[in-house]
């Protein structure tokens, strides 16, 4: 049933991109900390090299991603078919977040759409991947991407996403901080 691979194999990356929906997990090392599970969408991931991946991090009401790295590092993303063959992808690795105006920032930055709510790109390097049968996953069809967040995103604009971010994203829900944490609103491009 589970196939483990050391690398992002052809077969494998044909598969992520067919998809529109990814999941993001991270943990802090406390155990009375929360686990966050976040579903991204959009045209907002990218496969760096075989064992490298990226994804576009747009600013939401948390930051749990972003602050669980900082602390440790661990991070899994996970795929699922919705159509077609069954199938579950899970990429296991150590991620990094990169600001706006931090070093590799424009390298990665130019791998993605202009989107608006940009706040960070999460960069993994991949030490396990694994997929698995999928079989209990239902069969849903895509009507489309929303667009809600991206207005919104758009109406704040550049000033008001920054007051935000520094408002709901500098810590987690457990207070861990966040690489915001160390920014004030004038270190923005």
């Amino acid at each position: 049933m589970a196939k483990v691979f050391d690398q992002i194999t052809q077969n494998l990356q044909n598969f992520i991109q067919q998809q529109s929906l990814f999941f993001v997990a991270t943990a802090p090392l406390s155990d009375s900390g929360h686990i966050n599970l976040s579903p991204k969408g959009l045209d907002s991931f990218r496969i760096l090299s075989p064992t490298r991946v990226a994804y576009l991090d747009l600013t939401g009401s948390g930051n749990e991603t972003s602050a669980h790295l900082q602390e440790n590092g661990r991070i899994t993303i996970m795929f699922c078919a919705f159509q077609g063959a069954p199938m579950i992808l899970r990429l296991y690795g150590t991620g990094q977040t990169l600001l706006p105006g931090t070093p590799d920032w424009d390298a990665k930055r130019s791998l993605f759409p202009e989107i608006p709510g940009m706040r960070q790109i999460i960069t993994v390097d991949l030490d396990r991947i694994q997929t698995s049968c999928g079989q209990g996953v239902p069969l849903l069809s895509y009507d489309g991407q929303r667009d809600s967040l991206v207005q919104w995103s758009a109406k704040k604009g550049v000033e008001g996403l920054e007051a935000y971010q520094q408002q709901k994203n500098r810590v987690s829900i457990d207070g861990l901080p966040t690489p915001l944490a160390g920014r004030s609103p004038s270190d923005s491009p």
